[in-house]
């Protein structure tokens, strides 16, 4: 099972404690870092400094570590225009060495389109699916060819489809709940489906889904990593646990009943429910990001027993 580090900037968090938790992220053996792509707080805190750009913020920390893997959960499709997208996600892949992972979703929160003058529109998944086939397009069109491409929402004449990622393949995931044109998405474009904040029930389901339309498509179900987002927050003891989700403005049960919470024991079996689902990796979503000592335990006390 693999642990990766999954961050919410919005919620408040400077470029610096960012950089501070995907070293700790490095330097405690976890598989990679990763962080939302939103410009806009959610609930009840202050977000302060300020929203922070995730591509931007990726090659700030491309440059300063050298070992893990680095990418989005998930890049909304509403924020950029796909051509500028694949330079800038390219362009990072560069920077780190071959090291970037491109999580991209529809979109969803209005608020944070208003606020910031992004156009929101009615129709999104199909901006989506337009926005895949171009990234993945440029990144695939080889050097001195030129990629076309004439949809509803995009068009392309000539484009260079330049730079070129580090990697041969930067590898692509889609996530979500629906259960017909999400895997059918993730089935045609995917290298992971990730299943977010959701029971390890929901989420065989969801892999099921996945797997099936991904044979339909003339690809094997194994052929995708199927992975999960989950609120982590552990304790060596019960007090610890509640210090840690008084901090983050939860419940200790709702945690547990809708993450990973608990002592390291609990947490370890609650991962083997994910992993008899058919989950092989699981993005932590780490809320207080000046805790680094939850990033110690975890590394020492779940995942060595992870293996």
């Amino acid at each position: 099972m693999d642990l990766r580090i999954f961050t919410e900037p919005q919620q408040g968090a400077s470029y610096d404690t960012l950089l501070s938790v995907a070293k700790a992220t490095e330097d405690l053996g976890f598989d990679a870092f990763f962080r939302s792509d939103h410009y806009m707080k959610m609930g009840d805190v202050d977000g302060l400094p300020g929203p922070t750009d995730a591509w931007i913020t990726l090659a700030g920390i491309a440059r300063e570590t050298r070992r893990i893997r680095l990418g989005t959960l998930m890049t909304a499709a509403t924020f950029r225009l796909p051509g500028v997208l694949a330079i800038q996600v390219a362009q990072v892949d560069q920077m780190s060495g071959g090291r970037v992972e491109l999580g991209l979703g529809a979109g969803w929160y209005e608020e944070e389109h208003r606020a910031y003058g992004i156009p929101f529109p009615a129709e999104k998944f199909a901006r989506l699916e337009e926005q895949l086939a171009i990234v993945t397009g440029l990144w695939r069109t080889p050097v001195g060819e030129t990629f076309g491409y004439e949809g509803t929402h995009y068009q392309l004449a000539d484009s260079p489809a330049l730079p070129k990622p580090a990697q041969d393949r930067v590898p692509v995931l889609i996530g979500g709940h629906g259960k017909t044109r999400t895997p059918r998405l993730a089935a045609q474009y995917a290298d992971e489906f990730n299943m977010p904040f959701a029971s390890a029930e929901d989420s065989e389901r969801q892999f099921g889904r996945v797997r099936a339309a991904a044979e339909a498509a003339g690809r094997k179900g194994d052929d995708l990593v199927y992975s999960n987002a989950l609120v982590v927050c552990v304790g060596k003891d019960d007090a610890e646990v509640a210090r840690r989700a008084d901090a983050i403005g939860r419940k200790v049960d709702e945690l547990k009943e809708n993450g990973l919470a608990g002592s390291p024991a609990e947490v370890v079996d609650k991962i083997g429910k994910y992993a008899q689902a058919g989950s092989s990796r699981i993005y932590l979503q780490i809320l207080d990001l000046d805790d680094l000592d939850h990033l110690e335990l975890i590394s020492s006390q779940v995942q060595a027993q992870l293996g």
